[in-house]
């Protein structure tokens, strides 16, 4: 459901929409939950070392927590075997977040 303008939020530099104020205050709350994980990032790539930027219409929620992929090819590599994936981007999230602009 798309978010509305009368139920935003801004947080992180970026407007967050909603689609009801209970959303709003959920993810105010504790948005590490929501955010997509290693920022928006691909984990493929993250897994790899590098910074490919997630698409927001090709996601997955695993294990609770959002992902967005580069394409549907990485999406389905992915699904593969997430708890691999989960573990080497996070292993190499660090050094990849160290060579982002801020």
């Amino acid at each position: 459901v798309p978010g509305s303008p009368d139920v935003e939020l801004h947080y992180a530099g970026a407007i967050w929409r909603f689609s009801n104020v209970g959303n709003r205050e959920a993810f105010a709350a504790r948005p590490d939950v929501y955010l997509p994980q290693f920022g928006g990032y691909d984990p493929i790539g993250v897994s790899r070392g590098v910074a490919v930027a997630g698409n927001p219409s090709l996601w997955l929620i695993t294990s609770g927590r959002l992902f967005l992929f580069y394409d549907r090819r990485r999406l389905e590599m992915f699904t593969s075997d997430p708890a691999r994936f989960i573990a080497e981007a996070q292993r190499k999230w660090p050094d990849v977040l160290s060579t982002l602009s801020p």
